[in-house]
């Protein structure tokens, strides 16, 4: 089918309710193998967007301490449960003693299982979806004792679209966010925009784009954190929509265009950004030759997080484990960590490859087909200290002494 075709087909579809052959993959996908501890809770608050809420906490409470949490959004055709087994994070959540909270589509709002991350309705502070998942934040931080400086949110492909969402509408309750396999926040308020912006990604200027974050509420600053990550194989989510979501965010925290450092972690390109203080603000990973999916892999402790399945690609890094480090919730078991410590590179690289679009996309009559990942990863060698990015610690050392712009 054509592009105009697929456009055409899904118009007569504004909440992609009837996609029958959709609704019977979605089941099929909910649960890679394992089984996730969530837990549901109902009753908390309006709901406008009717989401469902689910949530972990560590077994032992950690009573005696304010807890982070994390807001993780599934993607199409997934459910909570699934995505947790997944992408492991409540096992993450236990081993580092952070809470969780997991909303959850219906397929009665979209067919698809899908955030209506396009919907002008579901998009607005205050209104819709949106705001179903700020109750349901509202509702953990009354129930147990969350930590109101460290709430986070992640999502994939359409759960990463929201994410940008709630960044951008609520931007004063989180300190960082992370997105894979996503879509800038406000470049789609239909379905037709919605498809040329996954398919086609076409680049605006930066200074529109951070505007969109800027008009989505009252807040000036400051901006939470950002993680961008996304497959250079995807033909699902155009690659370049990294690109996009990474220049909206530097013209919030009002960065210069450039990375400030390039390094490699786990064989795969990262760009840093930074202010003056040298506190990381804004990271983008690009996973080669990667499909559309959340990338998996072996994390820094040789510990495995998360089960290979659809949309769950076993690539060699795991992007969880990633995460959380870069929320600064990894070294809470270890030893105090502050939030603005920079995660460690591996290697430095000259030039990481660009973020640059694959060829035309193939359209499906399904528009969102499994994902496999045509590269293989390598075995992971045994833990070791990994190398100083040199170059990047004397530059924050210079631009925070003034010696640097």
């Amino acid at each position: 089918m054509s592009l105009a075709d697929n456009i055409e087909f899904l118009k007569r579809l504004p909440k992609l309710n009837e996609l029958k052959a959709l609704n019977g993959l979605a089941r099929g996908f909910n649960r890679p193998g394992g089984t996730s501890r969530l837990t549901e809770t109902s009753g908390f608050g309006s709901n406008p967007g009717d989401l469902r809420m689910f949530s972990y906490l560590p077994g032992d409470q950690r009573a005696r301490q304010r807890l982070p949490l994390v807001v993780v959004l599934h993607g199409c055709t997934q459910n909570a449960a699934g995505y947790d087994v997944g992408a492991g994070w409540s096992t993450l959540a236990e081993r580092y003693g952070f809470a969780l909270l997991m909303p959850q589509q219906k397929t009665s709002n979209n067919g698809n299982g899908c955030f209506n991350w396009f919907n002008p309705e579901d998009t607005v502070r205050d209104g819709g979806e949106a705001f179903s998942i700020r109750q349901m934040i509202a509702r953990m931080t009354r129930d147990h004792s969350i930590d109101q400086d460290r709430i986070f949110v992640t999502g994939l492909s359409a759960g990463g679209a929201m994410t940008t969402v709630m960044l951008a509408t609520y931007p004063e309750v989180f300190a960082g966010g992370a997105v894979i396999a996503g879509l800038p926040y406000g470049i789609a308020t239909n379905l037709q925009q919605a498809l040329s912006g996954m398919y086609q990604s076409p680049s605006r200027p930066a200074r529109e784009l951070g505007d969109l974050v800027r008009n989505a509420s009252s807040h000036k600053g400051p901006w939470p954190r950002l993680s961008v990550w996304h497959g250079s194989a995807d033909k699902t989510v155009n690659p370049s929509n990294a690109s996009e979501i990474v220049k909206q965010w530097l013209d919030v925290h009002h960065l210069p265009p450039a990375p400030m450092s390039q390094s490699t972690v786990d064989g795969y390109p990262r760009a840093l950004w930074w202010n003056a203080d040298g506190k990381t603000l804004v990271e983008s990973y690009t996973i080669t030759d990667m499909a559309h999916g959340t990338p998996l892999g072996i994390a820094d402790n040789d510990e495995r997080y998360g089960a290979q399945g659809a949309f769950m690609i076993e690539a060699g890094i795991s992007s969880s484990y990633h995460i959380a480090s870069f929320f600064g919730l990894i070294d809470r078991v270890h030893q105090p960590s502050e939030f603005s410590k920079p995660v460690a590179a591996a290697a430095i690289t000259v030039a990481p490859p660009a973020l640059a679009p694959p060829s035309a996309p193939e359209l499906n009559a399904i528009p969102w087909p499994i994902a496999v990942s045509p590269r293989h990863a390598e075995p992971r060698q045994p833990p070791r200290r990994p190398a100083i990015d040199v170059s990047a610690v004397i530059t924050r050392a210079l631009t925070a002494a003034g010696l640097m712009k």
